[in-house]
């Protein structure tokens, strides 16, 4: 089988996973062994830490990192390197010893200090925070996703710029827990339809869990799973020890384009401890120094020693990179002579759209009516172009959703530039290959999902936003109006939930001109945005069109005249409109006659970020405000004085009656207002900031 361009070496499928291991150089045997070393003595140290299958795994990252892998660290954000993912993040302790070993600028003094305040090697990998690190893994299974994520964006690019630009491989450490998660069942079977090759898998069947042995809870047929779901499967057996035949088998995984593999390796966790080997205690605690110490001693280290690295080893490392180093310096070679548009490369990889893009923002009139999520549609089809890396897709609700792209081709094998995406009935799978689509690089994923389908993704919404990864969701049908498909589909305490979320942009657009500002919002700040969206038609509001939306809340509508404001009513998303309608009641002269502001605040993070001269200039401290948001309470007491709100779940019925019934018309908001009036129960200091 030939040897995919670039490599080295030949690839083999010929070895049987129970061979006998090919003698080793012996200084990647003691490189090997210094691995061990350091996976035993970094969680001793700091008495925390899982150093058992960092132990078992030594010489599989030895093959990978050493053997296999391009890679570059004087370069670590080369485009075409490949990218590796330790999906098992509790052995973070093996990856910060390849990156260290390898030269990605950790030292040994970082790996003394593991999961101590402030190191930069933390209990589980954090991408941005430890250099040569892909993604953030934790939480079991989402590195399985973000793999897929990470694969998609490379056939994705590499379709669209050429493989002498983007040809390159992820590679995917996984264990029992992160295939026992849904995510990971969810993200395989999307993997396989999607026939995304290049890339490999490698199970850790190491039969242990913190509990105990597997068999407590699991016995699936793994190579059978995966086989149904499309992918090449090759079962290794005892090969976790055998270099030569490690790297043999993932050569060959590595040749097969047409799907993703998964190669399945038994391990044996905790070896060669003695009396931790193959124990749940090998798995989530420290080995104590009795035990350390005789290890060391079967491995051949010093045993009086800690975190020893002898030069030979170190310099071994250092010099296995210059293949990838050499690899980065020919593709730079071929990045300059090449003639294509490199105005769109780097937008692609700044995840920044073209100069001037925004002057392709549609602006709506004033009185036309128009459900957010189709004004949000329209922005993304009238600026698609100027955002070369942008693809779409959603959770099977793709029409429903505003991510239906004008014109795009659905992504498949036959058609790897697509920019469509149909991830199916698959949110939690959807969110986590987003993440590992922003952070591969090159792509500005979008995804769509109903508002209350964001509770199946949360925890990949959740890491996106730890991850700073630019993604954006359009989670629509946001709240009890959209009527008949009752409390199970009605969102009430999902934007409290979200804006709890430190580092996820909340927005909630009042109407079309608002959404077109969100889109920009979206698309040129860094970090993740969610955009809440309205299934039923709003109207475009006097005032929205080039409103000040990035700065959270503004003035939608002053009383005319010079007289002291009477009262604040603040809206956001599908219940501005309403607000601006009670004003109208509140201010008429066979009404009460007054003086009522209005006030659109589509962003509480946003909002809480300004200055406090000028939020105070939006919500005046001493003035009754009242909140009208068809959501739960949860929250508002720190902009408002009361809030008709929604504490109860929904009701299956039109929407506009649902609507009715909860209180959510401009008369009843009208009534709610002077109720407040008629209390002493104001607001007398500035709106506090955001935390």
């Amino acid at each position: 089988m030939a040897d995919p361009a670039g490599y080295g070496g030949l690839v083999s499928t010929d070895a049987s996973p129970q061979q006998s291991p090919a003698p080793l150089e012996a200084i990647e045997q003691r490189g090997i062994d210094v691995i061990r070393g350091l996976a035993m003595d970094a969680p001793q140290r700091a008495n925390s830490g899982h150093p058992g299958t960092a132990m078992a795994l030594a010489p599989l990252a030895h093959t990978l990192f050493a053997r296999v892998m391009r890679h570059d660290p004087a370069d670590p954000a080369w485009p075409d390197r490949d990218r590796f993912v330790l999906s098992c993040g509790h052995a973070s302790v093996l990856l910060y010893s390849m990156l260290y070993l390898t030269g990605y600028g950790l030292t040994l003094d970082d790996l003394t200090q593991f999961r101590q305040w402030g190191s930069k090697t933390p209990g589980h990998p954090e991408v941005h925070h430890t250099t040569g690190v892909e993604v953030t893994t934790g939480p079991l299974g989402q590195g399985v996703a973000n793999g897929v994520g990470l694969g998609l964006a490379e056939r994705w690019l590499r379709a669209r710029f050429g493989p002498d630009l983007v040809d390159h491989y992820t590679f995917v450490i996984c264990s029992d827990g992160d295939l026992m998660e849904g995510l990971s069942h969810e993200a395989a079977s999307l993997a396989g339809h999607l026939g995304l090759g290049r890339l490999v898998y490698i199970y850790d069947d190491n039969h242990i869990t913190i509990d105990g042995s597997t068999e407590l809870a699991y016995d699936d047929d793994v190579p059978e799973r995966f086989a149904a779901y499309g992918w090449h499967v090759e079962q290794l057996g005892e090969m976790a020890n055998d270099v030569v035949g490690l790297e043999q088998a993932v050569r060959g995984a590595m040749a097969v384009e047409d799907r993703p593999s998964m190669l399945i390796l038994r391990s044996h966790i905790g070896w060669p401890a003695p009396g931790k080997t193959d124990t749940a205690e090998a798995h989530g605690s420290p080995l104590g120094e009795d035990v350390v110490r005789q290890t060391k001693e079967i491995l051949g280290l010093p045993p009086d020693e800690t975190f020893w690295v002898p030069d030979d080893v170190l310099g071994f490392y250092r010099a296995s990179t210059e293949r990838g180093a050499e690899a980065r310096r020919r593709w730079q070679e071929r990045f300059e002579a090449w003639d294509g548009d490199k105005d769109q490369w780097e937008s692609c990889w700044s995840g920044r759209p073209l100069a001037g893009w925004e002057r392709s923002l549609p602006e709506f009139e004033p009185g036309k009516e128009l459900a957010t999520r189709r004004a949000i549609k329209q922005c993304v089809d009238a600026t698609a172009t100027s955002v070369p890396g942008l693809v779409l897709g959603s959770a099977d609700l793709t029409e429903n959703t505003g991510v239906e792209l004008a014109g795009a081709t659905a992504q498949s094998a036959a058609h790897p530039a697509g920019t469509q995406v149909h991830y199916g009935i698959r949110e939690h799978a959807m969110g986590g290959a987003m993440n590992g689509m922003a952070l591969h690089g090159g792509v500005l994923p979008v995804g769509g999902t109903f508002f209350v389908f964001s509770d199946y993704m949360r925890p990949s919404v959740r890491l996106a936003a730890l991850s700073r990864a630019h993604v954006i969701y359009f989670f629509t049908h946001d709240s009890v109006g959209l009527g008949e498909d009752g409390p199970t589909h009605q969102p009430i305490e999902h934007l409290a939930s979200l804006r709890a979320m430190p580092g996820l942009r909340v927005l909630r657009p009042a109407d079309a001109n608002e959404c077109a500002a969100a889109w920009r919002l979206a698309v040129e700040q860094p970090g993740p945005t969610a955009l809440v969206l309205s299934r039923q038609g709003l109207p475009v509001l006097a005032g929205t069109a080039g409103a000040p939306v990035a700065r959270g809340a503004y003035v939608l509508v002053d009383p005319p005249g010079s007289r002291e404001l009477d009262l604040v009513l603040v809206g956001t998303g599908s219940e501005v409109h309403l607000c601006t309608a009670a004003a109208e009641l509140l201010a008429a002269d066979d009404g009460p006659g007054l003086q009522v502001r209005v006030v659109s605040l589509p962003s509480w993070d946003l909002f809480g970020a300004q200055d406090d001269a000028y939020r105070a200039s939006v919500l005046p401290a001493g003035v009754p405000t009242l909140a009208v948001e068809a959501a739960s309470s949860f929250g508002w007491e720190r902009y408002a004085d009361d809030v008709v709100a929604i504490d109860r779940f929904g009701a299956s019925a039109p929407g506009p009656e649902v609507l009715a019934h909860l209180g959510f018309t401009a008369s009843a908001v009208a009534e709610r207002a002077q109720l407040l009036l008629a209390t002493s129960a104001v607001r007398s200091s500035t709106p506090r900031r955001q935390p």
